[in-house]
């Protein structure tokens, strides 16, 4: 057999196996949407074999103490990993939002029989429209204004209030609520000059046009003092300390947290921090 016959051969061959190794079918694996309407959905778990719950937020979960070693959950990317490892009755877990504390429910059930197709959550107004029709979504989602009956101000200081003091389960959600990254020093001394005062920021959020950032003030002498808002430093829109007064240093009440509004990013509403050169360091280590 020559070569040109030994070419001819071989393709034929070839173009015998392509077609069946074409029409071998891909598993492919459905997804069941649930729509979330503030109403529990029902999850069921095998036991032994992992559930997907895809709910594009950030979230924390919460599973009641009587799960503990029965289910494993991971959270991470906006995906919620489920597994249990024995049977257990309906029980409540819940994913709340860090972004605006929305809390979300799942009733979740373990046995020998259960799904094993991912779980897509959809929102109101959201991600089934937006697949179906994704500039039409997108255009809707810039025409559409959350109005708000409250001042920004005040629903942006009850908001910091109750995600640094109130329990998960209690924080009421707000719509368009944001986490901000802060670009700030670890300790503030600009912000309230009039006193030995240790003001730390810790937390901040934005909402449209306006940011609010939390910030723990702690009382540095052994005497009681009387805060006063007239006495910070900055531009903000409102101030408001959790405590009228701090006790004296060493004491419970020598700590509480402040909150202040502003219309500018935090590291432009406050005076810059006084910059020390290397040469003042090196003499002051001198000294």
């Amino acid at each position: 057999m020559n070569t040109l016959t030994r070419l001819h051969v071989a393709c034929r061959l070839m173009c015998a196996v392509l077609p069946v190794a074409t029409l071998t079918p891909n598993p492919v694996q459905a997804v069941e949407l649930m729509k979330w309407e503030r109403i529990p959905l029902q999850v069921t778990l095998k036991v032994g074999q992992e559930r997907v719950v895809f709910v594009d937020k950030n979230v924390r979960v919460g599973i009641a103490p009587a799960l503990k070693g029965k289910l494993r959950v991971q959270s991470t990317g906006g995906a919620v990993y489920l597994k249990a490892n024995e049977a257990f009755s309906q029980t409540r877990v819940q994913l709340q939002d860090v972004e605006n504390g929305e809390i979300i429910m799942l009733d979740v059930t373990a046995g020998a029989k259960g799904s094993a197709e991912p779980v897509k959550l959809v929102y109101e107004g959201g991600d089934s429209e937006a697949e179906a029709n994704p500039e039409q979504a997108e255009a809707a989602k810039e025409e559409k204004k959350v109005s708000y009956s409250t001042p920004l101000p005040v629903l942006l200081t009850r908001y910091a209030s109750q995600r640094l003091y109130a329990p998960l389960r209690t924080v009421e959600p707000v719509p368009g609520v944001r986490s901000l990254p802060l670009h700030l020093p670890s300790s503030v001394t600009t912000l309230y000059p009039a006193e030995p005062l240790e003001i730390q920021p810790i937390a901040a959020w934005a909402m449209q046009s306006q940011n609010v950032v939390a910030f723990r003030v702690r009382n540095m002498t052994s005497r009681k003092i009387v805060l006063d808002p007239r006495s910070l430093q900055g531009k903000f829109v409102s101030a408001t300390f959790q405590h009228r007064f701090l006790g004296l240093v060493g004491t419970p009440e020598d700590t509480t947290m402040l909150y202040l509004v502003m219309d500018s990013r935090p590291e432009n509403a406050l005076i810059p921090e006084a910059k020390v050169s290397r040469k003042a360091r090196g003499k002051h280590h001198a000294d």
